[in-house]
């Protein structure tokens, strides 16, 4: 199983423990949604922390089960996170160190979100001809913006947490760490401030509409005609993106995962996806060398 589960007083936490990065391969997601029937059927606990060991939250997909079964296997990240929003006490997400991809995904389907300052947030997916599968395209404008969100997904470009924290009105983070190292205590204090609050938040549920509506589209689409050449990914992310802002959040999230498949087949998409793993395997020789003594493992105790 590679998800911890332990009790702190009255608040359950499930550690992702699947290193280098915490990937959201099968075992990890079945240990959440263990961990979370666990904690549902303990009456004593009375909130959820979900946070990554060593040093992340979670990268997203678990890179060795790309192209075979496990990937496809229940339960998906998308009914992991549906058990998490469907669940009758609150869940937090507590992110340090790198949140992408579907580990944001992920975080976005918790009630809550607490970060540490230098956390790396990121949707990378674009850069592998996909767009995120899981409703990011439909909950990252509904917590950010929609240009804020758009221009996020479609660049893949990487930002931190402390500013995005920043922006006005943002709803990606109900609270900022003081420090990497205080961000287990701090979310195990918010999960027992929020145990009581009741209904339970879900980004699902909030507005989605920009002001400019059809021109805003068109102007980003001609822009990003010219920019993105022959790689369909980055125009069928604004198709996604617009399908939050005109539909329901399930009819949107349909949209993406429609979009995605059809991505996920494309030449462009089996390249870029073909070389990132070779360029990972290579990389596998750095990750052998030993652990430089003093290394920082993670923030949770």
């Amino acid at each position: 199983m590679s998800a911890e589960y332990a009790v702190h007083g009255p608040v359950a936490v499930i550690t992702l423990a699947n290193p280098p990065v915490n990937g959201l391969g099968l075992a990890t997601r079945q240990g959440i949604a263990d961990g979370l029937a666990r904690a549902q059927a303990d009456a004593a606990v009375t909130a959820i922390v979900i946070t990554g060991a060593g040093s992340a939250f979670s990268g997203g997909a678990d890179i060795k089960e790309f192209g075979t079964g496990k990937s496809l296997q229940e339960p998906s990240l998308s009914s992991v996170i549906a058990a998490i929003e469907n669940a009758s006490k609150p869940v937090i997400a507590a992110l340090h160190s790198v949140a992408m991809g579907g580990g944001l995904e992920l975080a976005l389907g918790c009630h809550y979100r607490i970060a540490a300052p230098g956390c790396s947030i990121a949707f990378p997916e674009v850069r592998l001809g996909l767009l995120p599968g899981a409703g990011g395209t439909q909950r990252l404008p509904r917590v950010v913006g929609v240009e804020a969100a758009l221009n996020t997904i479609v660049s893949g470009e990487t930002v931190k947490s402390e500013f995005i924290g920043a922006m006005p009105g943002q709803k990606l983070f109900d609270k900022m760490s003081a420090s990497a190292e205080s961000l287990a205590a701090e979310a195990l204090a918010l999960a027992q401030s929020v145990a009581g609050v009741r209904p339970l938040p879900l980004v699902r549920n909030l507005p989605c509409k920009h002001p400019a509506g059809d021109a805003y589209f068109q102007f980003t689409r001609n822009m990003i005609k010219g920019m993105a050449g022959k790689f369909p990914a980055p125009a069928r992310c604004v198709d996604a993106i617009e399908a939050a802002t005109r539909r329901s959040f399930d009819d949107g999230v349909q949209v993406e995962r429609a979009i995605f498949i059809e991505l996920m087949w494309t030449p462009e998409s089996r390249a870029l996806r073909h070389l990132f793993m070779a360029e990972r395997a290579v990389s596998k020789i750095a990750e052998c060398r030993p652990t430089p003594p003093g290394a920082r493992s993670g923030p949770w105790p």
